[in-house]
């Protein structure tokens, strides 16, 4: 028998929104999505994103994280632009991939003076957006510590000019800072060499696990500082086995998550078929919560 349901209930921290069946109503969690994993769907879309926020926060998306931040817009749009299409559909602008790393020349100069020239207008562009995060994806291994601590440095300096404007920076990882610079692992020295109140970490967890390292080993060798976390897996999350979801989310409040991100590296259908898949799981696991430490 069909009958209406008012869910207004919080259980196990989830909350409950009504629904007009039999069926328990699905849980309210706070899960973005990196753009990257449906970026084809975008291309083909000529970045019209109407339809595509529209199907992300049916799926039960509350925010997202961009990936084509240039020349001052986003997917084509202004800042304003951008922002308004994502608020129309209830969905948050919360995180932006976008890096300006340092040339061979720089770095070897310790010259940073370029660098945060781009960085100044970068920034206001993502304020302007309604980010509250903006994301380094990527950073070639160096050679040497020396070349290292430099990038730290130059991180820091980014990070402050963000704490200036009310958005936070950090560094999302791949596999290859699981491996030795000279005698220290580069993730763990490039924690080391940065300050909490400038660069925080987005742990991705499946690159992780991928360049043979644990996340929860992460989490408790540096406490607080794993603000975003990317739950990824070799396919849609939570299909493949191979990452160890339930421990990570145990383990989320001591790494320091406030927000958590999906990017989707495979999927058996269109993407945003694995976008689908990706958050059913995650909405489904009783070990996922509905909120983090804010």
């Amino acid at each position: 028998m069909i009958r209406k349901i008012m869910c207004a209930l919080l259980l196990t921290g989830a909350v409950f929104t009504s629904c007009t069946t039999d069926k328990c109503c699905a849980p309210k969690k706070e899960i973005g999505i990196q753009l990257y994993s449906i970026r084809d769907t975008i291309h083909r879309a000529g970045y019209q994103l109407d339809s595509i926020f529209k199907g992300l926060a049916e799926m039960g998306y509350t925010s997202f994280e961009a990936a084509n931040y240039s020349s001052g817009k986003f997917y084509g749009k202004t800042p304003e632009e951008f922002k308004a299409i994502a608020e129309k559909y209830g969905l948050t602008p919360i995180s932006s991939h976008c890096n300006r790393n340092l040339t061979a020349e720089e770095l070897a100069a310790g010259d940073f003076t370029e660098g945060l020239k781009w960085w100044k207008q970068a920034i206001a562009d993502h304020k302007a957006a309604g980010m509250k995060y903006i994301v380094n994806p990527w950073q070639n291994r160096p050679g040497t510590l020396a070349e290292l601590k430099t990038i730290c440095d130059y991180f820091n300096e980014i990070g402050k000019m963000c704490n200036a404007a009310g958005i936070k920076y950090g560094y999302h990882n791949h596999s290859h800072e699981m491996v030795n610079v000279e005698d220290r692992v580069m993730l763990e020295y490039m924690i080391e060499n940065t300050a909490p109140e400038n660069v925080f970490y987005e742990l991705d967890v499946y690159w992780t696990v991928m360049g043979k390292k644990s996340p929860v080993e992460f989490f408790e060798k540096y406490p607080g500082r794993f603000t975003m976390l990317h739950i990824k897996d070799h396919r849609e999350v939570g299909q493949s086995g191979m990452v160890g979801f339930d421990a990570i989310f145990k383990n989320a409040e001591k790494a320091g998550v406030k927000d958590i991100i999906v990017e989707i590296e495979g999927c058996k259908g269109t993407t945003m078929d694995g976008a689908k898949v990706s958050i059913d799981y995650l909405l489904d696991a009783s070990f996922v919560p509905a909120t983090y430490g804010k």
